[in-house]
C-alpha cells in the first residue's frame, strides 16, 4: 500500500488547522465567559458550535467516516435553534411580553 498525495495534503492541512482551531476556540471561550451581554455569549456559543462542525467534517474526510458528518449536521442545527430561541426570548423581553 503506497503513500498517496491526498493523505499527505490532508495531514499537512490538519497540522495547520488544528492550532488555528485551538486559538479560535480559546478566544471564543474567553468571549463566552467574559461577554458583556447575553447576545455576545450566544454568538460565542454559536461560533464554537460551527467551528466544531467544520472540524468534525474535516475529520470525517480524513478518517473516511460519514457518521461524523451526521453528528456535525445535528450540532449545527442545535446551534441554529439555540440562536433562534435566544433571539425570540430577547425580543419578547424587549417588547415587554
Amino acid at each position: 500500500m503506497g503513500f498517496s498525495i491526498e493523505t499527505f495534503l490532508m495531514n499537512y492541512v490538519l497540522y495547520f488547522i488544528v492550532p488555528c482551531f485551538l486559538i479560535s476556540m480559546t478566544l471564543y471561550l474567553i468571549r463566552l465567559i467574559k461577554g458583556p451581554t447575553i447576545p455576545d455569549m450566544v454568538l460565542a456559543t454559536a461560533c464554537i458550535a460551527y467551528d466544531a462542525c467544520f472540524f468534525m467534517c474535516m475529520l470525517s474526510i480524513y478518517f473516511r467516516n460519514a457518521y461524523l458528518i451526521l453528528a456535525a449536521f445535528c450540532l449545527a442545527l442545535w446551534a441554529f435553534i439555540l440562536d433562534l430561541y435566544v433571539a425570540k426570548y430577547l425580543e419578547a423581553r424587549e417588547l415587554g411580553e
